[in-house]
């Protein structure tokens, strides 16, 4: 296409009336759509605000500061509630204004506002709730820096196996082969046979549903899926850290101090033996580390040599200040990076849902928990994306199945702070 009235000394074209035609909807109503045609494809020139506006305002620093100037001045005006009655000092509509959303304060939200105003005209504030609503300002960092409490769990101790079924049998054999002594010519008695137990660990369902606007997915400068994503999966292990030392079992593992927990000299199957520190909620005023002995050589030698400790961090506090008689700190700190603490030799699991010391609790466990606690899971953690179910939302169903159980009673030891 060629424009004869740029050539100089060119004669005017005849002027052609264009034929009328009446507008519609997607016209543009504030001025003609300019093609422009060369050797290439037709190159329609933009119209949308978003591009003027980075043309006619991003590229002009002169009105750009103008605008700046206008729409600062104007968000820094005070703001007054009130009817015809009174003023009002405190009211719901100041404190939201005073925090619209977690993204900009009072001052940013009129900047923007009155810009968008004196760029295009008009604007609108749109209300979005709280929950998995609320868009990311394109001036907030890229990346969000979760800030998680510690996962960690007797996961990392314990007996994992990957199953395919909705449940996983343990055979536990906790009997012995009789035997005894005879004489070549003598008859031999007939000796006990060893049992074998069936423990059946049910898998049970982990879930949760959050949901997200898709103007949030659509708008965020992070990848906000996978962001959610990674919080259900760490939510998930918090709550099964939770189950593997306190479920109840009711849809959910069975922790290990759900069991019923007997003194040591009456202890029997299907119950945790437990040594008493000597003191209610404490541990004894003279002898204190005398109860940490006492738990370690509860446990048969076949399991000491990969037991463990489990306890707390305010556990931690208390029994890393023991000695014993020559002075000597019973703790030790790991000798090398990610190398765990060891208490009496053994390594130290540093779990935050074990309970506090308090009156008859159990607040330090001691055992061999690979061979004392199963936890059974299915391999995959699912997260089906369903933008149907709540336009305009986007729900995110997360599913993991697990469980968990203790598979032998003689593994793990518990010191229970009370007298008896």
């Amino acid at each position: 296409m060629v424009f004869r009235f740029m050539r100089r000394g060119a004669e005017r074209a005849p002027e052609r009336k264009a034929p009328e035609r009446k507008a519609s909807a997607g016209m543009s109503g504030g001025g003609p759509v300019v093609a422009w045609a060369g050797s290439g494809r037709v190159s329609w020139s933009p119209r949308d605000s978003g591009s003027m506006i980075r043309q006619g305002f991003q590229g002009n620093p002169v009105g750009f500061r103008a605008v700046k100037l206008i729409a600062e001045a104007a968000a820094a005006l005070p703001l007054v509630y009130q009817d015809r009655e009174r003023r009002y000092e405190s009211h719901p509509v100041i404190d939201l204004l005073r925090r619209p959303n977690p993204a900009q304060g009072r001052a940013e939200l009129f900047e923007a506002l009155y810009g968008q105003l004196l760029l295009t005209g008009s604007t609108y504030v749109e209300a979005v709730a709280a929950e998995g609503g609320y868009l990311v300002d394109p001036e907030t960092a890229a990346s969000i820096r979760s800030v998680l409490s510690t996962t960690a769990s007797i996961r990392a101790i314990a007996n994992v196996v990957t199953v395919e079924a909705t449940s996983f049998d343990v055979l536990i054999d906790h009997t012995d082969v009789g035997s005894g002594w005879a004489t070549e010519a003598g008859p031999i008695a007939e000796t006990d046979t060893p049992l074998i137990e069936r423990i059946s660990i049910p898998l049970n369902e982990l879930s949760a549903m959050p949901k997200a606007s898709q103007r949030l997915l659509d708008d965020s400068a992070f990848d906000i899926e996978g962001w959610l994503a990674g919080r259900i999966a760490d939510k998930f292990a918090r709550a099964e850290a939770m189950a593997f030392i306190a479920g109840d079992g009711v849809d959910k593992p069975t922790g290990f101090l759900s069991h019923p927990a007997v003194a040591e000299d009456s202890w029997s199957w299907g119950n945790l033996g437990y040594v008493a520190t000597g003191a209610d909620g404490d541990f004894a005023a003279t002898g204190a580390s005398d109860a940490i002995v006492d738990l370690v050589y509860a446990l048969a030698a076949e399991y000491r040599a990969n037991a463990s400790f489990v306890m707390n961090s305010k556990t931690a506090g208390a029994v890393r200040k023991m000695k014993d008689a020559d002075g000597r700190f019973l703790w030790a700190d790991g000798l090398a990076a990610g190398e765990p603490a060891r208490l009496m030799g053994y390594p130290v699991l540093i779990a935050e849902d074990m309970p506090d010391i308090a009156s008859g609790s159990y607040a330090l466990a001691f055992g061999d928990f690979h061979a004392g606690y199963t936890i059974a899971e299915r391999p995959d953690l699912r997260v089906l994306r369903d933008p149907f179910s709540a336009k305009p939302h986007v729900l995110f169903y997360a599913t993991k199945r697990v469980g968990g159980d203790v598979s032998d009673f003689a593994a793990i030891k518990l010191l229970k702070f009370a007298v008896s």
